[in-house]
């Protein structure tokens, strides 16, 4: 059976605070998180992480999302043009091991 819900792993205009973080207002906050693996995070127009330049794990917040959510965020990032959505293991603050997108 599918779940009805998606985990997001947001660090950059989504998160708490920041300009787009209303698209989130319905979907639960997990708490604060980090990637396992290390990554690299340039911040320009806008925040990019490059998967194969292991510099530190990228920290942000992991929500759980309905498929209508998480179709308004991928249309938001543009996935697959410009963002691409990849499934990855975080780590919350709880110290629990999650996948996220």
């Amino acid at each position: 059976m599918a779940r009805d819900f998606e985990y997001v792993f947001v660090y950059g205009t989504l998160r708490r605070s920041f300009q787009n973080h209303r698209l989130l207002s319905r979907s639960p906050c997990l708490g604060g998180a980090s990637t396992r693996e290390r990554y690299a995070l340039y911040v320009g127009e806008y925040p990019c992480v490059v998967r194969d330049q292991p510099v530190s794990p990228i920290v942000g917040e992991v929500y759980k999302v309905d498929p209508a959510t998480l179709m308004v965020l991928d249309a938001l990032e543009e996935h697959p043009q410009v963002y691409r959505r990849e499934k990855v293991p975080v780590v919350l603050d709880d110290g629990r091991e999650i996948e996220a997108w």
